[in-house]
């Protein structure tokens, strides 16, 4: 029985679930109140992960692993990612097809969609579209 409960545990996958910052500006704080420290300021599109809510403020981790605090009205539902290192992006979701841009680190991209394949679909802000792997991204 034991064993069985394990493996159910084992089993379950959450997927992460990542907000970004609605715009440029947007203050993290380091407990949910205006008076709180505050903690750094983040450009809009930064992925952040959710990991809690406490009525109008959100409990967010940015890639780096720092915990913070942000208010629900700075975050968007529009998932962008950063880029961790320089690489190349592709037009279809094979690294054996051409090249439709190189992605500098930290550019950050919107994702269009995550298949689960191990390729994230992007759009770049200039509009050019193509396909990353998800291990060269944060916020997927």
């Amino acid at each position: 029985m034991v064993l069985v409960a394990l493996a159910l545990i084992a089993g379950a996958s959450h997927a992460l679930e990542f907000r970004s910052a609605a715009r440029h500006g947007v203050v993290l704080y380091q407990a949910p109140q205006d008076s709180a420290k505050k903690l750094f300021v983040v450009s809009r599109g930064t992925p952040l992960e959710l990991l809690s809510e406490d009525g109008t403020w959100l409990r967010v981790r940015d890639r780096d692993g720092t915990l913070a605090w942000l208010k629900k009205t700075d975050a968007s539902n529009k998932r962008f990612v950063a880029v961790l290192k320089a690489t190349s992006v592709y037009q279809k979701p094979d690294a054996g097809s051409a090249v439709a841009f190189k992605a500098g680190k930290d550019l950050l991209l919107e994702l269009v969609e995550n298949a689960r394949n191990g390729w994230l679909k992007i759009k770049h802000r200039d509009g050019q579209t193509g396909y990353i792997r998800i291990e060269e991204a944060w916020g997927a």
